[in-house]
């Protein structure tokens, strides 16, 4: 199997599992709250739903509000072919991007998320305004833990930094490590919506994500929900397979390889579900404004990972 075909692997691992995971993610808050809960495959039938929904277009939407979807879609398809997902070497697009290369792309489906429904009616502009307010403080959080991250592995390629960390079990434990560990739960439990607020769906005090895509049906609905599925699958993967745990990846491009890849990424990935349900089901809903203090906790854990590196100094070839 050549590199080529472990890039389609990864993409379709992506595109796949994405939902599953979304469907795993209710069935075990519905058990923990004591509820039967809707089956694990319920997003593949969302998914299925919307795409024989009509189509329906507001009548003041640009061409931006009918592209921004496809556009975004495309990004997540674009970032496993530069991250690792499921294989430990670099795939033949790997050196284009690094951490920031990847961040910038994250970006790019954000920023036109935002400018496609900014304008559409007063409640997507709610969503998209919330979604730039809290992104302002979310995003130098993101760039120190890379920063700190390139600090430590001297590289800022993901793959390379996955070898480093692998080798080097010192510093996992190293308070630069944790410390950067926790600040990019904290902004992974904000990027994947599992920071418990006011309230969840369509309800006003609550809106971010589901405000921005409020005018949104058929097609472009499900490029959408899908889209933010891959999203939360791919930040998941980063934080498991780069900093947290970054052992189990496929070793080389034999068939056996990559199913045990896959395998471990899925248990992997459960684990950091269960941390999510515990998060969500144990701290009380936070006032939607507050989300500002917490991501400056993150913030400050970010900085606080970086000042701990010059106190212990070294670096992890």
């Amino acid at each position: 199997m050549n590199l080529q075909v472990v890039n389609i692997i990864q993409v379709l691992v992506v595109a796949t599992l994405s939902p599953l995971m979304a469907g795993i993610l209710k069935k075990v808050e519905a058990i923990v709250e004591s509820r039967k809960g809707v089956s694990i495959f319920q997003p593949y039938y969302d998914l299925a739903k919307f795409f024989r929904k009509e189509l329906v277009i507001p009548t003041n939407a640009g061409v931006v509000y009918v592209l921004a979807p496809i556009v975004s879609f495309t990004c997540y398809l674009i970032l496993p072919m530069v991250l690792p997902i499921v294989y430990y070497n670099p795939c033949p697009y790997a050196p284009m991007v690094d951490f920031l290369g990847g961040a910038f792309i994250f970006g790019l489906a954000s920023f036109i998320s935002i400018i496609a429904t900014a304008d559409v009616n007063y409640y997507t502009a709610i969503g998209a305004s919330r979604a730039v307010t809290f992104g302002s403080f979310a995003e130098p959080t993101l760039i120190m833990v890379f920063f700190g991250v390139a600090l430590i592995t001297g590289t800022n390629n993901p793959f390379i930094t996955n070898h480093v960390l692998a080798r080097n079990i010192q510093w996992i434990l190293s308070p630069t490590h944790l410390l950067m560990i926790a600040a990019f739960f904290m902004l992974l439990l904000f990027d994947t919506g599992k920071i418990p607020i006011e309230s969840e769906g369509l309800m006003e005090f609550g809106m971010i994500d589901e405000g921005k895509t409020m005018e949104y049906s058929g097609l472009l609905y499900a490029l959408s929900k899908w889209g933010s599925y891959m999203k939360s699958f791919i930040l998941m993967s980063v934080f498991l397979n780069v900093f947290a745990f970054p052992w189990g990846l496929a070793t080389n491009t034999s068939m056996q390889s990559i199913i045990f890849g896959i395998a471990t990424l899925i248990v992997k990935m459960i684990c950091l579900i269960l941390g999510f349900v515990f998060v969500e089901e144990t701290f009380a809903k936070l006032r939607l404004f507050k989300l500002i203090d917490y991501l400056t906790i993150s913030f400050l854990l970010a900085i606080l990972s970086i000042i701990s590196f010059f106190i212990f100094g070294g670096v992890a070839y």
